[in-house]
């Protein structure tokens, strides 16, 4: 599976996303609401692939909240190939 906005999207809106303790710990930290998260992902674009990463394929996504605020998330795939937010 390749990492694109529309997988990313999808995943969403579907509600098959994973949340690593990391990125949970982060968007607290931000501020964030689980809803602003998808929210953002659902407008996000992709800024930076990372084909090689050793956790597998990865990307940087760019998006922002309602309230216009920017945010990034570092995005993967778990074991079962869908959407993982890493940080």
């Amino acid at each position: 599976m390749k990492l694109t906005t529309q997988f990313i999207h999808n995943e969403v809106v579907r509600e098959i996303y994973e949340l690593s303790l990391h990125a949970d710990e982060e968007r607290i930290a931000d501020g964030l609401t689980m809803e602003q998260l998808e929210f953002t992902l659902l407008n996000a674009v992709i800024i930076e692939r990372y084909p090689d990463d050793p956790r597998g394929e990865g990307c940087l996504v760019l998006g922002f909240t309602k309230e216009q605020k920017p945010v990034h998330i570092v995005c993967g795939l778990n074991k079962a190939g869908h959407l993982r937010m890493i940080t």
